[in-house]
């Protein structure tokens, strides 16, 4: 069986009320999926779109594992269809310090 794991850490977010879980590490998974140039339902073509797919899945898991007194340290998320990738690594979810807006 091919497994992908994703370590977490909470996270603000500028601009943002609340935190969210993001991935710190990334192991056996694409960390991003790139869709620009992808057309939309609308035959409109995406130009800017990069979804942190390595964030999504951990935020979505911290609705399971919590974040105070819960005790569960880990999350396993079957059926989601991901893209296998030995390469990526968190550090593929940081903007470059040129580009970062907040810094």
């Amino acid at each position: 069986r091919d497994v992908a794991v994703i370590i977490s850490d909470t996270h603000g977010r500028a601009l943002r009320r609340g935190q969210i879980n993001v991935a710190i590490g990334v192991a056996g998974i694409k960390a991003i999926r790139d869709r620009r140039n992808e057309r939309d339902l609308f035959g409109y073509t995406l130009r800017i779109k990069q979804t942190a797919i390595a964030d999504e899945l951990c935020s979505a898991a911290e609705l399971v594992m919590g974040q105070a007194d819960e005790g569960i340290p880990a999350a396993i998320i079957r059926g989601y269809q991901y893209e296998r990738n030995e390469d990526s690594t968190a550090k593929n979810l940081i903007w470059p310090r040129e580009k970062a807006l907040f810094l």
